[in-house]
């Protein structure tokens, strides 16, 4: 008999495992939270914010606090109706047990006591228990504290005589049932529920850690989306430094809002605003089949009637950002489902519509709207409520009720179909400004398609589309190949003679470009400066830029060192930040750092005098100090700079241009949305903030550093 005959000959039914329990969610503990790693514990955290979230929306309580412990435990509490106490007649335990221990127990499945919840399957305070190395309840309800503790899922009882609570307390199981203890008196009226709980290190990784960030997030948009509840987040872990590199003992942020989801929208978009907040509401009514229990408990299918809420808050800006946040019952689907489809399908077929009635007016052609040229700017929260949603795992990150994208997509049709279609003239005019946008943005597509229809890199020799100032360089290699932003006429005949041709490319500009952050997708477009310097770049523009097929390895911004060199190189920036996103963040957009001062140190005994060029007032003043010190002469008056055409050939490629010698600033994106809104703040068309910012910051400024 061969080996593998012998090893299938004991493959029995005594070969047979059978996981009871919370032993399964241990065993497989990725299929209940996804991962063991930060995003599983994050997970666990969720599953127990949201049972106390489902009270909230179901009008019980309007209060959760979370606090993080120094000890690694984590807790919340809500001022919800609190867990059940009594005793469920089916096990004989009390409700607390069978909702920590039992898998798909809860008061969610069609019982009468949530209507629209998050939590739907009844396993995510028992899974969380599972994980845990210990958790503690406690139950406010009918005048008293309840209290029961558990040890990976087992009920039992800790030893905490030393007077701190701890997983590696003496624990002592229960036999049998376990025992709900009151632990205290409560004033009437006053109900809830308190859990905290040790995740497991069995369990989960060693450096896996509650994200703060991500929770603040988290607890932000809940209280959007539950307008009136208040979230408030204790960090007592330290684990936090302040400038000075100190621990943070403590932290705290809490959050209430009595808006809704449009305030929701406000918060997340941060470039300038094409139209209002929009907000598109709208209510349909389905029929599924679904098993339900029946009044012996026994399982039987029904037709049952679904009613769908959908809430939908929108609005178009001038950048080419898409954010789209969509919920059900509000919890986030980040990876979308039906309700998205709907929502996005819906929303390419109107605006369509709409546009094609409007084609001459608007010069469409024979070029049709695709989804990411309506997507291009928008900020929208999408969300739908109803009972018992079909979501795709555990973790809910899909909604699946394939019903719910016929009842999105009819309200989005009939809801902004009212709004594009209103005779106000102020609906009229945001109207008018985003159908110009969104044709603006297909034809910006369209041209950087036909850009990059040839990916390698040609010299303006070759190519008689680049624009005829561009003097190029011979190089064809990508990464050796450098384009130099010139500031003016005088500038740039001094750069021709001071630059490497072999790989390095000059294109003037004649003074301020437009600035883009108050300009239109088709004013940039129509701009001659914008677009000859988006042709020579030759990547395209917006959403539909392609880092691959940028005709340079460095693009370096060369402007005077004065006021009007630093609004140039602003503006420059701000056009690379809008439209040409990805080359700042592979690092790949520079600024020349031409020196201020050229001072003549005279060495004397026929030896030619010392050049030493210097870059700021202070670097001046430590060279000056220091030639005095050492009783060095130096020629005066000090050659100041006041713009690279008043440099020569030589002290230009010195200075600035050759590789060997210059200095360059590289522009980085370590917090672009923080960048975003820096941008709006100093280029934008909002004039008010701006001036706060001056006057705020005018009391602070050195008068003296005023380049005059």
């Amino acid at each position: 008999m061969s080996v593998a005959a012998s090893a299938g000959s004991e493959y029995g039914a005594r070969q047979l495992s059978v996981l009871e329990g919370l032993d399964a969610v241990r065993k497989r503990p990725g299929m209940y939270i996804g991962s063991t790693d930060s995003r599983g514990l994050m997970h666990c955290l969720w599953e127990i914010i949201d049972n106390s979230v489902d009270e909230a929306l179901a009008g019980h309580g309007d209060d959760i606090g979370i606090r993080l412990h120094p000890d690694g435990s984590v807790e919340v509490s809500d001022s919800g109706r609190g867990i059940p106490v009594d005793t469920e007649p089916k096990t004989g335990l009390t409700g607390v047990e069978v909702v920590m221990t039992k898998l798909h127990a809860g008061g969610k499945f069609g019982g009468g006591s949530y209507a629209a919840v998050g939590g739907l399957h009844g396993v995510g305070a028992s899974v969380v228990n599972a994980l845990s190395s210990r958790l503690d309840v406690e139950v406010t309800r009918g005048g008293k504290v309840h209290r029961m503790s558990f040890r990976r899922g087992t009920p039992g009882t800790f030893d905490d005589s030393s007077g701190t609570p701890s997983p590696d307390n003496t624990f002592t199981p229960f036999e049998g049932a376990g025992v709900l203890e009151v632990v205290g008196k409560a004033k009437r009226g006053v109900t809830g529920t308190r859990t905290r709980y040790w995740a497991d290190p069995q369990i989960f990784l060693k450096d896996a850690q509650f994200a703060y960030e991500d929770l603040v997030n988290r607890a932000r948009q809940t209280a959007f989306l539950v307008p009136g509840l208040r979230i408030t987040i204790d960090d007592d872990r330290g684990v936090a430094r302040d400038e000075a590199g100190e621990p943070i003992l403590h932290r705290r942020e809490e959050f209430r809002f009595e808006g809704g989801i449009s305030e929701f929208v406000d918060h997340l978009a941060h470039d300038e605003a094409v139209t209002d907040t929009w907000r598109l509401r709208g209510e349909a009514t389905f029929t599924e089949t679904v098993p339900v229990l029946d009044d012996h408990g026994h399982m039987v299918s029904r037709d049952v009637e679904r009613e769908v809420g959908v809430d939908i808050a929108l609005r178009w800006g001038k950048g080419y950002d898409t954010k789209v946040r969509s919920f059900v019952n509000i919890i986030a689907t980040p990876k979308g489902g039906t309700h998205l489809t709907g929502f996005e399908q819906s929303l390419l077929k109107t605006l369509r519509k709409v546009i094609d009635a409007n084609a001459r007016r608007l010069k469409l052609g024979k070029d049709r709207i695709e989804k990411d040229d309506v997507l291009a700017g928008l900020t929208a929260v999408v969300t739908v409520r109803l009972a018992e949603p079909q979501f795709e795992g555990q973790t809910k990150e899909v909604l699946g009720t394939a019903a719910v994208r016929q009842i999105v997509a009819r309200t989005v049709e009939s809801e902004l179909l009212t709004v594009l279609e209103s005779a106000k003239k102020s609906d009229k005019l945001q109207v008018n400004q985003l159908l110009e946008k969104i044709v603006a943005e297909m034809k910006s597509r369209i041209s950087a398609r036909t850009h990059k229809e040839n990916q390698r890199r040609k010299t303006a020799l070759e190519s008689s589309s680049l624009p005829a100032k561009l003097y190029d360089c011979r190089n064809t290699d990508v990464g050796n190949s450098e384009l130099f932003i010139v500031e003016g006429d005088s500038a740039m005949g001094t750069a021709k003679a001071a630059r490497d041709s072999e790989h390095q490319a000059l294109f003037p500009i004649r003074g301020k470009i437009l600035n883009v952050q108050k300009a239109s997708v088709a004013d940039m477009l129509a701009n001659a400066e914008c677009s000859a310097l988006i042709q020579v770049i030759g990547a395209g523009a917006g959403r539909s830029f392609d880092l691959d097929a940028a005709r340079y390895g460095k693009v370096i911004i060369m402007t005077d060192a004065d006021v009007d060199g630093a609004h140039i190189r602003t503006l420059l920036l701000t056009l690379f930040f809008r439209y040409m996103r990805p080359l700042v963040e592979a690092g790949r957009v520079f600024a020349a750092v031409p020196p201020l001062h050229r001072v003549e140190i005279v060495t004397g005994r026929g030896k030619p005098n010392e050049i030493v060029y210097t870059y700021s007032e202070q670097e001046l003043h430590t060279l000056l100090k220091k030639l005095q010190k050492s009783k060095k002469q130096y020629k005066e008056p000090i050659q100041r700079y006041k713009g690279l055409g008043e440099m020569d050939a030589d002290q230009l490629a010195e200075t600035t241009m050759d590789p060997s010698m210059r200095s360059l600033r590289r522009v980085t994106m370590a917090d672009a949305e923080r960048a975003e809104e820096v941008f709006g703040l100093l280029m934008g068309s909002d004039v008010a903030p701006r001036k706060e910012f001056i006057v705020a910051g005018a009391a602070v400024l050195d008068a003296d550093r005023i380049d005059a």
